[in-house]
């Protein structure tokens, strides 16, 4: 799976660090959304009807544009990997996962996705290799993330191996496929996503047998949990995704798991009237120098009048 070479990393630039914020925050809006649909929809089903709900739209969201699909097709084996390594497999594993282990824990587990894709991209590419800085952010991101979870993270250490592994491995498949999906970067985001998507819908309804399950007696709020986590945190999350893996590389698209615990708890100051603790605030931050060192500019400076090393 050795990704093609690539153009000398580079930092990210501020439309970068804009859609990485905005990824997060769609991503962050998956857990609310899952964690209603999963209380009615078995994991499965929910897999299915959001891949499906999103290749759906994505499809149409072409036709509207007049762009075409067609250059997507020959790579039909390469999308199925795809497909297999960024959706399937780790939703999966999550949503099974999540029946069993606490949010929190399911957050700083999934948090350790850039670490994951820093290790494979040091052997499966030659311009992603790994920097002083980007271990040590990514070590301040992860404790940054125990950190606002509290002590909830250590409460769910309690919970089954077997979940614990299904989150750690969606993980790992995570940062897998972000190497993978180097080799799509001649096409635009948007094909990218709905050829990911199209096969990801595929390969669940040969799993389901056309026959998903259990969500015609769900309620009004789970179906629209549903359209939400395929419309916003499916479709329009990996046009963006896509979009970064391009521009910015897979290591630092990868730095969304760091981004996604701190929308989602901000996500519900905003819109369910929860409130913010001291040690939310303080991983926070603790996440937020973990980006600043990743990013390395602050580093660079060298004072007035000298070049700052861009």
């Amino acid at each position: 799976m050795k990704a093609p070479p690539a153009p000398a990393s580079k930092p990210m630039g501020t439309t970068d660090w804009a859609q990485l914020i905005l990824l997060g925050g769609l991503w962050g809006g998956s857990f609310f959304f899952a964690r209603v649909a999963v209380a009615e929809i078995e994991p499965l089903t929910l897999v299915f009807y959001r891949v499906v709900i999103a290749a759906a739209a994505l499809h149409i969201w072409l036709i509207a544009r007049r762009t075409s699909f067609r250059p997507a097709l020959p790579r039909a084996g390469s999308f199925l990997m795809l497909a297999l390594l960024n959706n399937v497999i780790p939703f999966s594993l999550l949503f099974s996962g999540q029946t069993a282990i606490g949010a929190g824990l399911a957050a700083v587990l999934n948090a350790t996705t850039p670490f994951w894709t820093i290790v494979a991209a040091n052997f499966l590419t030659s311009d992603e290799k790994i920097t002083p800085n980007r271990v040590g952010g990514i070590l301040l991101g992860v404790v940054g993330t125990a950190v606002m979870v509290g002590p909830g993270a250590l409460t769910g250490l309690g919970a089954p191996v077997w979940a614990q592994l299904c989150v750690l491995g969606a993980s790992v498949s995570y940062g897998l496929a972000s190497i993978f999906a180097r080799r799509f970067r001649s096409l635009p985001s948007d094909v990218v996503a709905t050829g990911q998507l199209t096969a990801s819908a595929a390969v669940m309804a040969a799993m389901m047998g056309l026959g998903a399950s259990g969500i015609g007696a769900a309620s009004p709020a789970a179906w629209s949990c549903v359209a939400g986590l395929g419309l916003l945190s499916t479709a329009l999350a990996y046009i963006l995704y896509f979009n970064l893996i391009a521009s910015a590389g897979a290591t630092n698209t990868s730095l969304v798991t760091l981004v996604v615990p701190v929308s989602a708890i901000l996500l519900g100051v905003l819109f369910l009237g929860e409130g913010l603790n001291a040690y939310e605030l303080a991983g926070m931050v603790l996440i937020g120098l973990g980006l600043v060192t990743i990013d390395g500019r602050l580093f660079r400076f060298r004072g007035p009048g000298r070049e700052s090393g861009r």
